[in-house]
């Protein structure tokens, strides 16, 4: 697991919510289990970001990566989790509160004139947001399995033509 030549991690996840709103810590605590993980082999480094929310200057820790992989809490997905590649979009909210994933790859393509980095969204299932509590029984369940994806999505960014070729001869 090795530094880009920039000397900053390759792939970013950034995972955002609220610890203390039941299953709305999703997104932080992915962060916490998945940084924990050994690399696999050949993958490349990972820096790993935490936020309560997505804003403006999320856009520059897009910059010098291959991949991004944005991790957060939903209602809206199937469970366990859905796993989706994005577009940048402008954000139409009337707030710069609260911004999607999409709407910070609107930012950086703005600033910097060019697409982002590959990004893809991985929305865990939650149910329960409730102040003051933790992950419910099914958010735990859900994570575990998002954290087994993720093991084989790190594992296959380090893959190459060759590499493929090879595991299946």
């Amino acid at each position: 697991m090795t530094p880009g030549a920039s000397g900053l991690a390759p792939v970013l996840v950034l995972g955002w919510g609220n610890p203390s709103r039941g299953d709305d810590a999703l997104g932080p605590e992915f962060i916490a289990r998945a940084s924990t993980l050994p690399a696999p082999p050949g993958a490349p480094a990972v820096e790993w970001l935490t936020d309560f929310q997505l804003q403006v200057e999320h856009a520059l820790d897009l910059v010098g990566r291959s991949h991004v992989l944005f991790v957060d809490a939903s209602v809206a997905c199937e469970a366990p989790f859905q796993v989706a590649p994005l577009r940048s979009a402008a954000n139409h909210a009337l707030t710069s509160h609260a911004m999607a994933p999409q709407a910070v790859m609107q930012v950086f393509e703005r600033i910097h004139g060019h697409a982002p980095p590959p990004c893809t969204l991985l929305a865990i299932r939650a149910r329960a947001f409730a102040l003051g509590s933790g992950l419910g029984p099914d958010a735990q369940a859900h994570l575990e399995q998002a954290l087994a994806w993720f093991g084989q999505w790190w594992s296959g960014l380090g893959e190459t033509p060759a590499t493929r070729m090879a595991d299946h001869a």
